[in-house]
């Protein structure tokens, strides 16, 4: 077994850049491609990826910006190069530690044939120290154990953690677009394991950067929130899919079950909280709430009670 992965970059940012191609380079599991999708940036990327001199690497460049609304665009923009049986897409900050593709090997040798495999993460700032580590996971577990977890307290996970096969990933349309990408994360990767589960590392051979720049300390809180309706809505369907499987373990209907009497109290908690944090600097968005509470189906009396926490939380 000798499986190409595409390692996929959807550019925009130059700052990260040159680090996170050599560290795709530097792995020591060598049978793999890096393709690399300008999404139309003003800055010189070309320039960079110029520096490396390696018919591993592919740079293309979009003649239209998809932006950061759209940004899952580019990732299946990144898709549809792909030439590899697997692909991870990972930001143009972030680096993969030199045994990632070693180990997802690792996995896919005692777990064959899943859609989906994880990579154990730690996050770095911008200057590349480590800062704090996700929360480890078990070895095997079923895409309603990760999305329980997900939901009760299991901490970040992002779009690179993750390894798919690539005609898999094509038969379900791609990654899950979503604006902000906002849950589309979440959502790809759930979908990638219903049926066959997730098998997630034991070694840590990912790293996130966090910076200002990230894609999710941009955009107004608005659209975010029309975003976690969205991903809201999907897992209502995913929940009702699950219900109808006749097949499904005591221990996943025992997950399906804790989701399904949860999801309202998941989900208002996370458009409370995108409010208050439109709030504690722009007080006067408690009227663009009240006015817009029945559009994105919340209720005033919740709008009050976010001012109030926004205006206690900024003294």
């Amino acid at each position: 077994m000798n499986p190409l992965f595409t390692i996929a970059i959807p550019a925009y940012k130059k700052a990260f850049i040159y680090e996170a191609i050599e560290s795709c380079i530097q792995q020591t599991y060598k049978n793999l491609e890096i393709v690399i999708v300008d999404d139309a940036s003003p800055e010189d990327l070309a320039s960079i990826v110029g520096m490396f001199v390696d018919p591993r690497i592919r740079y293309y460049r979009n003649v239209k910006n998809c932006g950061s609304i759209n940004v899952v665009d580019n990732w299946n923009v990144c898709l549809a190069y792909a030439k590899g049986d697997y692909i991870i897409c990972m930001g143009d900050d972030d680096k993969l530690l030199p045994n990632c593709l070693e180990e997802y090997m690792k996995l896919m040798d005692k777990y064959p044939g899943l859609d989906v495999y994880h990579a154990w993460t730690e996050i770095i700032d911008e200057k590349s120290n480590f800062r704090a580590l996700q929360s480890q996971r078990p070895e095997y577990e079923s895409a309603l154990a990760l999305a329980w977890n997900r939901w009760n307290g299991r901490n970040k996970q992002f779009i690179g953690d993750f390894c798919y096969d690539v005609e898999q990933l094509r038969r379900v349309g791609g990654f899950y677009k979503i604006p902000l990408a906002w849950g589309s994360d979440d959502i790809s990767a759930v979908r990638a394991a219903e049926g066959k589960g997730i098998a997630n590392t034991q070694v840590i051979c990912f790293q996130y950067r966090e910076n200002l720049q990230t894609i999710t300390k941009t955009g107004n809180n608005a659209v975010k929130v029309q975003a976690i309706l969205l991903e809201k809505e999907w897992f209502s369907n995913f929940l009702l899919e699950q219900s109808k499987n006749a097949f499904l373990g005591e221990t996943d209907k025992k997950y399906l079950g804790c989701m399904e009497a949860d999801i309202d109290k998941y989900y208002v908690r996370k458009i409370r909280n995108e409010i208050i944090s439109s709030m504690k600097t722009k007080y006067w968005m408690l009227f663009y709430w009240l006015k817009n509470a029945q559009h994105f189906g919340i209720s005033r009396k919740m709008v009050c009670i976010s001012f109030i926490k926004a205006v206690i939380g900024m003294r």
